[in-house]
């Protein structure tokens, strides 16, 4: 700040405002601006009374402008470079951007170590402005090591295929899902169409002459490789010139084997259900089946980055009302953590597949966006393709999604139609305020807001289901009311261990519906390993 208010005193006799711009230019840059990814700014001059420059003011950035302290670029609008930036007046980047301004000619600077990072520095002059683009050097290793990560994560990778040159590139997880030595260098589109069902080549030439069309393409199939089947889903775009001819082709392909299996598995299980008559002993029985095969509940609590995870599960005291209700919880590859309640309508083999489709849809589009709101739109959509593909307008479901941030312990997470998460601070537990969202299912294009809630250490949070409010002898106020005191209870007996002391207060099954509970707490390095307290240990 020292530096900041002696650079104010100094120039503020010898630096005159800058000449405001004038015309329609300005504001066709900043249009421009808010068009265009990654960081960028646009600065005008400032000059002392003999035409010298002394500085340049921030006049319109992109959004992507991101500076190395963490702010915005938006911030630096109306300030200037060597009130924010001292050092560089006196570096030899200076008299690069007065050269730009006088002479036109671009100019590239760098690199050069600017607080915790290395950077380079683009400028290029505009209706005698400087416009100046960056990018900070020692991520981009980070940051390839963080796409590679989420590739093998998701099994996916992605392949490009110049039109122009012919060339095909591929990324390193393809050749993996290809099993093909990267030496040999990518397949041409001819040696892929060679591993295509025959039975699957309609719907992929379909889907070819849609991406020449201009359209997006979303189309799954199989391949033979080394005698086993692959199932594969590729989503392709096409880039074009401004005269609208295909320049080329990108796509991304993920290896979708495992969940075409375990639906194949799924369908197996409804076949053998049909062949025993649907009696209703026979439908709880294989239910009961899928519901172990889908969704394991872990014995001990979940040790996940920067929290503690317990989980219960309780079915309904009626054996044929086997239901659909699930939970997830796992570490993501950028560290953050991935929680999730869920509860589909009805009972029995298709509330039991609905939620499998949920579950496994969810973990596998976790891999393409960090927000929880994002993710419960797709899983509207999903939804309600699968009511409109069965003709049941009835499937629809709830969920709770949420994202958590272990280094801010802050968590991101957005709700369908959901029962509101219980929170306990300070010996207080209370419903937290709901972001808008309505159930799966039932808006085809519905819109879900996110909430943010920064945790603290003593801190409980408590996802369930509604069959832990809702009973047929009371009413839901009561029902919730008597979980509130549960908890209160359980925090203040046992304030070192609440996720065991809770979940074992909380052992009484609804006889008309079945219950799941995800209780979290953050933990720090120094939180004692509390799982042998946890389901009466």
């Amino acid at each position: 700040m020292g530096g900041r208010q002696a650079y104010a005193e100094a120039v503020q006799f010898v630096a005159p405002a800058p000449e405001p711009p004038s015309g329609p230019w300005l504001a066709v840059i900043r249009a421009v601006l808010d068009a265009m990814p990654g960081p960028a700014a646009l600065l005008v001059p400032v000059r002392d009374p003999s035409g010298r420059l002394i500085d340049l003011e921030y006049v319109a950035t992109t959004p992507g402008a991101v500076l190395g302290d963490g702010r915005l670029g938006r911030e630096l609008i109306g300030t200037r470079m060597a009130e924010e930036f001292p050092g560089t007046a006196a570096s030899d980047r200076w008299a690069a951007y007065a050269r730009v301004l006088e002479t036109g000619e671009p100019t590239e600077t760098g690199p050069f170590q600017h607080g915790e990072g290395r950077w380079r520095v683009r400028a290029h002059r505009v209706e005698g402005a400087l416009l100046m683009t960056w990018e900070r050097l020692d991520l981009s290793q980070e940051a390839g090591q963080r796409i590679a990560s989420t590739e093998r994560l998701g099994n996916l990778g992605w392949a490009e295929w110049d039109l122009v040159s012919g060339e095909t590139r591929w990324s390193e997880q393809l050749y993996r899902i290809f099993e093909r030595d990267p030496a040999l260098g990518a397949m041409t589109p001819v040696e892929t169409d060679a591993l295509v069902f025959p039975e699957d080549r309609p719907d992929r030439d379909l889907s070819l002459l849609s991406l020449q069309r201009g359209e997006s393409v979303d189309v799954t199939f199989r391949v033979l490789l080394h005698g086993r089947v692959k199932h594969l889903r590729a989503v392709a775009d096409v880039v074009r010139d401004t005269a609208g001819t295909p320049l080329r082709y990108f796509g991304i392909v993920q290896d979708v084997t495992a969940l075409e299996q375990s639906t194949q598995r799924l369908a197996d299980v409804e076949s053998q259900l049909a062949e025993q008559g649907r009696s209703l002993a026979a439908e709880h029985a294989l239910a009961a089946r899928l519901q172990q095969v889908i969704l394991p509940v872990p014995p001990e609590p979940l040790d996940l980055p920067g929290l503690k995870v317990a989980v219960r599960y309780l079915p309904a005291s009626q054996e044929d009302l086997v239901g659909g209700d699930w939970y997830h919880a796992a570490a993501m590859s950028d560290g953050s953590v991935l929680l999730a309640v869920g509860d589909v309508a009805g009972h029995g083999t298709q509330a039991a597949t609905t939620m499998a489709q949920l579950r496994y849809s969810l973990r596998a589009l976790a891999v393409t966006t960090r927000d929880p709101a994002v993710l419960l739109g797709h899983l509207n959509r999903l939804l309600c393709d699968l009511s409109e593909e069965s003709r049941n307008p009835e499937t629809t479901a709830t969920a709770i999604v949420a994202r958590y941030d272990p280094a801010r312990r802050r968590l991101t997470w957005a709700q369908a139609g959901h029962p509101p998460p219980l929170l306990s601070r300070a010996g207080r537990t209370a419903t937290l305020p709901r972001p808008s969202g309505p159930m799966l299912g039932v808006v085809e294009n519905a819109v879900y807001e996110a909430a943010v809630l920064d945790l603290a250490f003593g801190d409980l949070l408590l996802c369930y289901t509604d069959g832990l409010v809702e009973h047929r002898r009371n009413g839901p106020d009561d029902g919730l009311a008597s979980v509130i005191r549960s908890v209160d209870e359980a925090v203040a007996a046992a304030p070192g261990r609440p996720l065991g002391e809770l979940l074992s207060r909380l052992r009484q099954a609804n006889p008309d519906d079945d219950t799941c509970m995800l209780a979290v707490r953050p933990i720090s390095d120094q939180t004692r390993d509390l799982r042998r307290y946890v389901l009466g240990r």
